[in-house]
């Protein structure tokens, strides 16, 4: 792994890479994304072998923008065309009908693709000059800490031949709102940094789908019981009394901002410290069940595997 600072030069460096069916982690408004070129299957079967993800785990093909997503589309519902002009480039994804041209590796075998314009400049350059779209994860270890940083990407896939794009944390830091555009009313599948009442607020129908899948394909990241979860026992708890007994025992008590989007920026970073610092077991109180806090929520959940 090497990790570069980014800018034209190791932009153009990592085209060439991906152009050799190589890997590149880069950074987007989210988390630092693990990278290859949509249309190489045998490097988006690299992706999958530097991650030890299973089979059958859709990936996000990163566009410029509408134009661009429908590259990857056999279709392009009325809906997607709403989400790409109110939100892209942006932290929301659309499930659509994959085009044929399409691996199945990129798709977990399904016959729908995920699919994004980032709003980072960085992700944009080097999807303008590779001149496709890129499909990625994030750049981490299967079901671990997904990155906010190089840094991250380095402690996570460290023995991996990848190239690493660094600018600094990413500004929202927890992954992209998926939204399946191909059923009516549409269905947020991950929750993330736009909530469903935004969504709505932009003339989309749209509903809390189900979002967890136990066995088999999926049609979006994200919909494992287990996921973004720390080597720590991550323990969810209701109250501060609740917490600060655990402390007392031992436990470390992850602190997060009062607002949503605070708490969103910060959560896998202070995971990444506290798991640094070897602790075994990691306290936090259970956000507020509201919709804005639904995103942080539901990978406090995944991390826990609590209720």
């Amino acid at each position: 792994m090497r990790i570069v600072l980014a800018n034209e030069d190791s932009i153009a460096e990592a085209v060439e890479r991906m152009r050799k069916g190589e890997l590149v982690a880069f950074p987007t408004e989210t988390v630092y994304g693990l990278g290859a070129c949509v249309w190489d299957p045998m490097a988006v079967r690299r992706i999958f072998e530097a991650k030890g993800r299973p089979e059958g785990h859709p990936l996000i093909a990163h566009v410029l923008g509408e134009e661009d997503a429908r590259r990857v589309a056999r279709e392009w519902p009325e809906p997607a065309s709403k989400v790409a002009k109110a939100f892209w480039p942006g932290p929301i994804t659309v499930v659509v009908p994959k085009a044929s041209r399409v691996p199945t590796e990129v798709t977990g075998g399904l016959d729908s693709v995920a699919v994004r314009a980032p709003a980072h400049p960085i992700a944009r350059a080097l999807i303008a000059a590779l001149g496709d779209p890129i499909v990625a994860p994030s750049a981490n270890r299967h079901q671990g800490i997904s990155p906010t940083t190089a840094a991250h990407v380095a402690a996570s896939l460290g023995d991996a031949d990848v190239l690493v794009l660094d600018a600094g944390p990413c500004h929202r830091g927890i992954e992209s709102t998926v939204l399946d555009v191909r059923v009516h009313p549409a269905r947020i599948l991950r929750p993330g940094p736009i909530p469903l009442d935004v969504v709505r607020a932009a003339g989309i129908d749209a509903e809390i789908g189900e979002a967890i899948v136990v066995e088999g394909a999926r049609p979006s990241p994200g919909m494992s019981p287990r996921h973004y979860a720390p080597r720590a026992r991550l323990l969810v708890v209701g109250t501060k009394a609740e917490r600060d007994e655990l402390v007392s025992k031992g436990a470390v008590a992850l602190e997060l901002p009062d607002d949503p989007e605070g708490a969103e920026h910060e959560l896998y970073a202070r995971l990444f410290a506290i798991d640094e610092e070897g602790a075994k077991v990691i306290a936090v109180i259970r956000p507020p069940d509201t919709e804005h806090w639904r995103a942080v929520r539901d990978r406090l959940r995944r991390a826990s595997e609590g209720p």
